[in-house]
């Protein structure tokens, strides 16, 4: 097995806690789902959201989900005015034996902005296309 990333995305309308946490809770879920992922293969896991987002911490999703041992990590994004609004982001590094082709990163609620398809041809999932504010 090797260790592997899988990124994913998502953005909330609002800056309120159980939109942040229930995003975050439906993201991981999908990127879950979408690579067979079990958490006894999980090294780390890190959130960032952008800054306009600061009213819950989104790794409480993780433990929500029942993910009591894996190592969660949360940060703040860079304040770049041209990023998207709203953000926030996952990195799970785990040990696969998938090959990087295989590994399928998940982009939702508007967050697929941030991935062209020319990034991850075959390997990237778009769910719950909404038009969100960039």
């Amino acid at each position: 097995m090797m260790i592997r990333g899988v990124r994913g995305a998502t953005t909330v309308p609002e800056d309120e806690a159980e939109l942040i946490v229930t995003a975050t809770e439906e993201l991981l879920r999908a990127m879950i789902h979408e690579n067979a992922i079990d958490e006894e293969h999980v090294a780390s896991v890190t959130f960032t959201t952008t800054p306009d987002l600061t009213a819950a911490y989104p790794a409480k999703a993780a433990r929500l989900i029942g993910w009591t041992r894996t190592a969660l990590m949360g940060m703040q994004e860079m304040d770049n005015p041209n990023g998207l609004k709203r953000c926030i982001r996952v990195l799970v590094h785990w040990n696969t034996s998938k090959t990087l082709d295989e590994v399928v990163h998940v982009y939702m609620n508007g967050a697929e902005k941030l991935r062209p398809d020319f990034f991850y041809p075959k390997n990237k999932v778009v769910l719950n296309k909404e038009p969100v504010e960039k």
